[in-house]
């Protein structure tokens, strides 16, 4: 029990990381899984929009990543990969940091999935419009930058000493 109370901080904004990474993950792969199926029946009626689809299918992802490189700058400065373990007020100040990218990332990259669904119909009607699709999507994506730079500035920025 001692472990844990000199730890919290450490520990608290470690689950923290772990929150943005796993619940931005999800929704990527939600997102990922939308548009994949889309993508296969547009494909098996044309092959050569392969490329087209893949694109649009590949967007949702990023989402993923953005939870990744919270999680990363998270574990960077909360002791984990080096230094001494932080404080339980500057534990939670990380557990706060990962909320905006893992909660805004899970249901950005499901809407954005969705949204490419859409992209992909267009694609089997009229491909010459892709750009269209790509930007419909992208759209989503911005509120998830949004929720990237909050959540990276907090890290960066929000330091208690």
């Amino acid at each position: 029990m001692e472990f844990f109370g000199e730890n919290f901080g450490t520990i608290i904004s470690t689950f923290g990381a772990a929150l943005a990474v796993g619940l931005a993950g999800i929704g990527s792969a939600q997102g990922i899984s939308l548009t994949g199926r889309a993508a296969a029946g547009l494909v098996s009626e044309d092959p050569d929009k392969f490329g087209q689809a893949l694109v649009l299918q590949l967007l949702p992802g990023t989402q993923g990543i953005y939870g990744l490189l919270v999680s990363f700058l998270i574990l960077l400065n909360n002791g984990i990969v080096g230094g001494s373990p932080v404080s339980a007020a500057q534990g939670w100040v990380y557990f706060f940091a990962s909320l905006p990218v893992g909660l805004v990332g899970l249901t950005s990259a499901i809407s954005q999935g969705k949204t490419a669904v859409a992209g992909i119909a267009l694609l089997g009607k009229r491909p010459e419009e892709q750009g269209k699709a790509i930007t419909m999507a992208i759209m989503v994506e911005t509120y998830a930058v949004f929720a990237l730079l909050i959540s990276m500035l907090i890290v960066l920025l929000g330091r208690i000493d």
